[in-house]
């Protein structure tokens, strides 16, 4: 799709939707350059993607569609074949009488639109969209994992037999249906975006649940008689011994497709009616996150950036299992991992791959612990230290004196909140001073589901709720809090009372497959050990009043932050509720 430079700076100063001395500044740049004045002001984000289609669908004269919350009936979807749909990147979306209209990318590939046209002999209305559009509307393509799985199973279940000999394992491992129940399974947990898979044999059944936005779903019930078959599919998949039924195992495959690239990491276990399967997802094509869009925002994020940049210290992020204590070393490490600095890594297991980083896999079989990896590393001069968690007191010791010595140490721990990673320091031997000198800041961390911006809905808390929550909560104290927080200061007026606050609450629609929530974001609270702090840790003083100095310097506590991320709509109180009650 050709449209000139020269016109699109004409429009957007015709209709005042970017500064002039900007567009004119990119004009000449994408003119020296040989490129697209739209892309150009997409990539230095001064124009939204569906306001730049728009424009040219404006500007060619044709009508623009935004499909990405359409559900388009399938008899019209299937009009246009899904490989045709791709590698065009063009859908049908509305068919009237003879006349059928086809969203695309680049509405001037005629050769496309007459090949559309020859096949269904209608006439074929072209009309602009985003790419986004087509994205969803790609999706649509998928079957719905029952149909998909119904079809699979009643052609397939009686042609699935129970493998008796590690050979009939090898063979059955191979079995066409097998393989489309894995592939299936597979498929559909990255259409739904899962982070784990969890394959459960039960006396008669086997159950299989996706992990969507931390909480699991049921998605399909197989008959018994598959197990053995799966079980050895996952297993030739990951590299695993077929003949070992009574041992765990862990492995590890990788699935890359147009679009995505996902690493699977699996765990086999043994149980009573036999090996439950757990594939973790990882998505390796996924851009860098970074610590706004992962939730840490105001003072907290300053203290991070500020803290991140020194060359030596601890960095610790706590929580339990689960609350996205990896997520946010990755994201610090990718923030940090420029050419002029070492960063060497020791992990349990290497969740992901990261250019220029070098990672090391503990293998305590061999006597490759956190310990003994971290002793030779510290030969190899890294400049940065990334230990995926402190387990154990010697451990814990390398780390702190490599800290002391002048690297930058990022590292995880188990405990509830950001004071109280001091107490558990010290119970595994740390000295007080030690710690108030090594450790920069401390990050605690939850993880609670996003409310779906499509169908959230308003709502005031009534006095029973209110008196419900004080029980839990400091809700004064939190009041107080929010009136002072700049990101919703205009939501919270100085008078207003819990009961004239507009929160919202999950409803469900089909956006977010009726569940009220898409996605997940961190709630947290940082601990920058300075002076104050420093000198209440080597006096032994307690959690609680190392968190009372913290929060007169101006720390959010958890519950704070969680309700900063509820009064802004991005979650709601059931949430916070859920991750932080003790």
């Amino acid at each position: 799709m050709k449209i000139e430079n020269k016109q699109l700076r004409e429009f957007l100063l015709d209709a005042n939707m970017v500064d002039k001395a900007k567009v004119d500044e990119l004009f000449a740049q994408a003119d020296q350059q040989g490129k697209q004045l739209g892309d150009l002001m997409l990539e230095q984000d001064l124009i939204k993607e569906v306001e730049l289609r728009k424009l040219y669908a404006y500007i060619l004269g044709i009508p623009f569609v935004n499909l990405e919350k359409e559900t388009i009936p399938t008899d019209i979807l299937q009009i246009i074949p899904e490989p045709i749909a791709k590698k065009y990147s063009i859908v049908s979306f509305e068919k009237d009488g003879n006349n059928l209209k086809v969203a695309m990318i680049n509405p001037e590939d005629i050769q496309t639109i007459d090949f559309i046209r020859k096949k269904t002999g209608l006439k074929i209305i072209p009309c602009l969209t985003s790419f986004e559009s087509i994205r969803e509307v790609l999706k649509q393509y998928e079957k719905s994992l029952k149909a998909e799985f119904g079809d699979i199973i009643s052609k397939n279940s009686e042609d699935v037999a129970e493998g008796e000999s590690d050979e009939d394992l090898e063979k059955l491992s191979q079995d066409l249906p097998i393989v489309r129940i894995v592939d299936t399974l597979l498929k559909h947990a990255i259409l739904q975006s899962a982070s784990d898979i969890h394959i459960e044999p039960d006396e008669k059944e086997v159950r299989v649940r996706y992990r969507i936005d931390g909480v699991l779903h049921d998605a399909m019930i197989l008959p018994k008689q598959v197990i053995s078959g799966l079980v050895a599919r996952i297993k030739v998949l990951s590299n695993l011994k077929l003949d070992e039924h009574r041992l765990p195992q862990d492995g590890r495959f990788k699935i890359e497709k147009e679009g995505y690239k996902i690493s699977f990491r699996v765990s086999i276990l043994p149980v009573f009616d036999g090996e439950k399967i757990v594939m973790r997802l990882l998505d390796e094509s996924s851009k860098g996150l970074t610590l706004e869009k992962m939730g840490i925002l105001g003072n907290s994020l300053e203290i991070i950036h500020r803290q991140i940049k020194r060359p030596n210290g601890m960095i610790l992020v706590t929580g339990p299992t689960g609350s996205g204590k990896t997520t946010t070393l990755y994201t610090v490490m990718d923030i940090l991992n420029q050419p002029e600095v070492n960063i060497s890594t020791v992990e349990d297991p290497v969740e992901y791959r990261m250019q220029k980083v070098n990672q090391t896999q503990v293998n305590s079989k061999i006597g490759m612990t956190f310990a003994a990896a971290l002793r030779s590393l510290l030969r190899q001069d890294p400049d940065i230290i990334m230990v995926g968690e402190i387990r154990d007191k010697e451990t814990m010791e390398i780390a702190l004196h490599a800290a002391m010595t002048g690297h930058l140490v990022l590292s995880t721990l188990h405990t509830n909140s950001a004071a109280g990673t001091i107490p558990r320091l010290a119970d595994m031997g740390a000295e007080p001073f030690l710690v108030a000198s090594t450790v920069n800041v401390i990050i605690a961390q939850r993880l609670v589901r996003k409310l779906c911006p499509d169908c959230r809905a308003e709502y005031k808390l009534q006095d029973k709720e209110i008196k419900t929550l004080e029980a839990t909560f400091d809700m004064d104290g939190i009041l107080k809090t929010l009136k002072k927080t700049p990101d919703i200061s205009k939501k919270v007026q100085e008078k207003d009372k819990w009961g004239d606050l507009v929160i919202y609450k999950p409803q469900g629609c089909e956006q977010c497959h009726n569940e009220g929530y898409k996605g997940r974001v961190g709630i947290y609270e940082v601990l920058e050990v300075e002076e104050e702090i420093g000198k209440l840790i080597t006096s032994n003083a307690s959690t609680d009043e190392i968190e009372a100095k913290a929060r007169e310097k101006g720390m959010h506590t958890m519950s704070e932050d969680g309700f900063v991320k509820i009064i802004s709509g991005t979650t709601s109180i059931e949430e916070v509720l859920r991750v932080t009650k003790e």
